[in-house]
């Protein structure tokens, strides 16, 4: 079968080339034209469009990047009807997927949809596009199925694709790790800023402001893919280090971490790290965001699968030296920290077991 097949940003060039590799143990002959990352790349296939090139944060951003947008979706339609597939696969990144599933969908294409956008959050309206363009939603949150069940519209809940990513990891050395990235022999603070240039000026500076509290420790920031080595350059010091493409392995080997709001979140979770969730945006994305989010407590993934505050968020105001020294001492030592650990254990039996590539390809394959 030919598969085209959509992802906007780092996590879904993960969960992409999971799905890839899935889908070529069950369909040996699988042809790929995607857009995606390098992770995509290396299954082998097509790369149309790297994801560093799609990916805008916040209402203003989006806006003031309107005009390349628009030519990205008009290319990709055109990239669509030049090759058409057996089916179109898409993950998450919602602005840009639902309108290319419309044109799919009017030119007799099977749509599949592979990581739910976050309707539940904001935007419920556009479950009506996905009742009339989409044939198969795929769920990876355990809430999800009822939110669409609610609205009318069957999906599959098949489990997080994390688990899958995570349950390959091997054995790490945590002293190996740090002479093979010239690393001191202090514990370790992981920064995970984030994966775009302007969220990443943003948060890092931030981030570094509580230095002086925590001089028993190094800090480590953990570079994007997308991210050239030289952009991190004047962020490094003799105690702030740099590392690049070993997001895992960093967090494997690290007593605590500082993270920006997003799938990183849930992976410093499952990789068993107490962390603290900082996100801080534009003042006019902010205020948008909050008018348009409704009955949403959480903004990070574990305390929305928990329905509970599992771990702190610092979010716009509140993020701050003062509030980010506070918290992550509590989450480097004491009592904090052992409940953030035993919450961890209850997240993971709540997410399933691994299995959610395979799950997602069998419906592919079905459809």
């Amino acid at each position: 079968m030919k598969y085209y097949i959509i992802a906007g940003e780092a996590s879904g060039d993960l969960h992409g080339s999971n799905l890839m590799k899935a889908l070529k143990q069950k369909d040996p002959n699988a042809e790929f034209r995607f857009w995606g990352g390098d992770l995509m790349k290396a299954q082998g296939g097509t790369l149309v469009k790297h994801y560093r090139d799609l990916a805008f944060m916040g209402f203003l951003e989006v806006a003031m990047n309107l005009r390349t947008i628009l030519n990205n979706i008009k290319f990709c339609k055109e990239d669509i009807k030049k090759n058409i597939p057996d089916v179109l696969v898409l993950v998450d990144y919602p602005g840009f997927n639902l309108r290319i599933a419309k044109f799919a969908k009017e030119l007799g294409i099977k749509v599949v949809y592979y990581i739910s956008p976050q309707l539940w959050a904001w935007k419920e309206g556009r479950v009506e596009i996905i009742k009339k363009y989409v044939d198969e939603m795929m769920v990876i949150l355990p809430f999800e199925e009822d939110f669409y069940k609610k609205h009318g519209v069957h999906s599959h809940f098949v489990g997080h694709p994390l688990l899958d990513a995570i349950s390959t990891l091997q054995d790490i050395n945590i002293e190996n790790f740090k002479k093979e990235n010239g690393l001191n022999e202090k514990e370790i603070i992981a920064l995970l800023p984030g994966s775009r240039k302007q969220e990443v000026e943003k948060m890092l500076e931030m981030m570094l402001s509580v230095r002086p509290y925590f001089k028993e420790y190094q800090f480590v920031i953990a570079g994007a893919p997308s991210l050239p080595k030289e952009f991190y350059q004047s962020y490094v010091d003799e105690n702030v280090h740099f590392v690049s493409n070993k997001t895992y392995d960093l967090l494997r080997c690290s007593k605590a971490a500082l993270v920006t709001s997003g799938t990183a979140t849930l992976e410093t979770a499952l990789l068993n790290v107490p962390e603290v969730v900082c996100y801080r945006g534009s003042k006019v994305s902010y205020a948008i965001a909050k008018r348009l989010v409704k009955n949403i407590k959480y903004i990070s993934l574990v305390n929305l699968i928990m329905d509970r505050e599992v771990v702190k968020e610092l979010i716009q105001n509140d993020l701050n030296t003062k509030n980010l020294v506070e918290e992550l001492k509590k989450v480097l030592e004491g009592e904090k920290r052992s409940q953030v650990l035993k919450d961890y254990e209850a997240l993971r039996e709540k997410l399933g077991g691994k299995g959610a590539s395979d799950n997602a390809a069998e419906v592919i394959l079905k459809v």
